[in-house]
């Protein structure tokens, strides 16, 4: 007997056909002489219907096991369904549990649970109807971002999860290491002698994979990145995560206009590719989380992206007849209030700030000839701020050289990150995209924890 997904028999099951299913137990209705179950596999947000009729062999005995929770394989019969709001249903020959869900027990019964629960039972919580239906939007969003770049011919690259630098020089870092905590080796100075350590030097995990993905690019031209990175921030919000992954693209020949094209076009792809793949978990979260959710879809991929400068959007935002929490001035950066005043008040569409001050900005980025402002830009989201930041990098040597110092860094520590502009220089340019915040910002899901399977905040590694 071939095994079918829910999700397909749902969209083209025919009555008459003869199929197995398999998955988990929604819900159980009985009545006199039958016994309706819903199933669902996680192919779809909708359940199929199994009808268990009592001349099935062991009928009360296997139905005291169709609790809701237990793994069940039913094969049988698509018939028409009488039903409301469903087309076909299972008429069941068979019935095998394959394990058991004690209802005392078991805490995810046919009710609503609230996300803060649903937090302290992240192994169960994936079976819910919100859960289910995050993680195949977050699943459409992977397989959105890796057609975009294939079908343009960039190259994936694998950067490393351990690395002895800090691109983005915020010293928010996690260090790697295999010294014996209880017993840490010193020199005469008393610093922690990493000389013993696995690497010989201070190691970290991964807070960025630009740096490596630009050494790619100078040789593939067109590349990207997607995996985790991590910051130790000490951040207790629902904006943050200590792991979270990042899509960095980095290419050569490219400058800011060119990055920025193609932002708009990565992130009006996505959206797009969500709500052709996924349009019933789209339509439930603009029902039951967010009701802006398809709207502000639609705002992504039909409206050109407004365009200014840092400098433009600071004097905008001191004639805007709103008090900020946080001051307004040339020279600070833009906080989230004045970033989503500016895309969902202003321009009520995102927008792409560019040329912003370069003490507030990383040392890779290109300075301009002002020699205040860098070729920096940041796309602006409505109800979320900045969505991505990116940047054409600084391809003349002096220079870099002279921001590395400027921001405290050690040349020698990024000997090999300069040696990319002693040995065929090119202008390039790349962006990096917070994936967990993308799908955050798609689904309307209010805790960016509630959209990556295993949260990694602070005090909370659990599961």
């Amino acid at each position: 007997m071939v095994n079918r997904r829910i999700a397909e028999i749902l969209r083209s099951g025919q009555p008459d056909e003869s199929l197995q299913v398999q998955g988990w137990v929604r819900t159980k209705r009985e009545s006199k002489g039958f016994a309706f179950i819903e199933v669902n596999d996680g192919s779809s947000l909708a359940n199929l219907q199994v009808v268990i009729n009592q001349d099935l062999p062991d009928y009360e005995a296997i139905l005291k096991k169709l609790n809701t929770g237990a793994a069940v394989e039913a094969t049988g019969v698509l018939v028409a369904s009488l039903g409301k709001g469903q087309r076909i249903e299972l008429k069941a020959e068979t019935v095998k549990v394959y394990g058991e869900a004690d209802p005392d027990t078991y805490p995810l019964q046919k009710k609503r649970h609230s996300f803060e629960f649903l937090r302290t039972i992240g192994h169960l919580r994936s079976r819910t109807n919100s859960f289910g239906a995050v993680f195949r939007v977050r699943n459409a969003c992977s397989t959105a971002i890796h057609q975009f770049f294939q079908q343009r011919g960039f190259l994936w690259v694998h950067t490393p999860i351990i690395t002895a630098s800090d691109c983005e020089g915020a010293g928010e870092l996690f260090s790697v290491t295999s010294l014996d905590l209880k017993n840490i080796p010193r020199t005469e100075n008393q610093a922690v002698d990493y000389s013993q350590d696995f690497f010989a030097k201070p190691t970290y995990l991964t807070v960025s994979g630009q740096l490596e993905a630009e050494v790619m690019a100078m040789a593939f031209s067109n590349v990207y990145t997607f995996g985790p990175t991590f910051r130790a921030e000490n951040s207790n919000t629902s904006r943050h995560l200590a792991e979270f992954w990042m899509v960095e693209p980095e290419m050569a020949f490219c400058d800011l206009e060119g990055d920025m094209d193609l932002a708009e076009a990565f992130l009006k792809h996505i959206f797009k590719y969500v709500l052709e793949t996924c349009p019933e978990d789209m339509e439930f979260f603009n029902e039951r989380i967010d009701k802006s959710v398809l709207a502000t879809a639609e705002n992504i991929i039909n409206n050109q992206f407004e365009r200014l400068t840092y400098t433009e959007a600071i004097k905008l935002l001191e004639k805007a007849d709103v008090k900020f929490e946080y001051p307004v001035s040339w020279g600070l950066d833009l906080q989230s209030e004045h970033e989503r005043y500016l895309a969902e008040q202003l321009f009520k569409k995102p927008a792409i700030v560019t040329d912003y001050p370069a003490q507030i900005k990383a040392f890779y980025m290109r300075l301009n000839d002002d020699e205040k402002t860098v070729r920096a830009m940041d796309i602006l989201a409505p109800k979320i701020g900045e969505i991505v930041g990116g940047s054409q990098r600084e391809e003349r040597l002096e220079i870099l050289e002279r921001r590395v110092l400027a921001q405290g860094l050690k040349p020698e520590d990024l000997w090999w990150y300069l040696d990319l502009r002693r040995y065929g220089t090119v202008p390039h340019a790349g962006f990096g995209l917070g994936f967990e915040r993308l799908v955050q910002f798609m689904t309307g899901m209010g805790n960016i924890r509630d959209v990556i399977p295993f949260p990694r905040t602070p005090q909370s590694a659990e599961f």
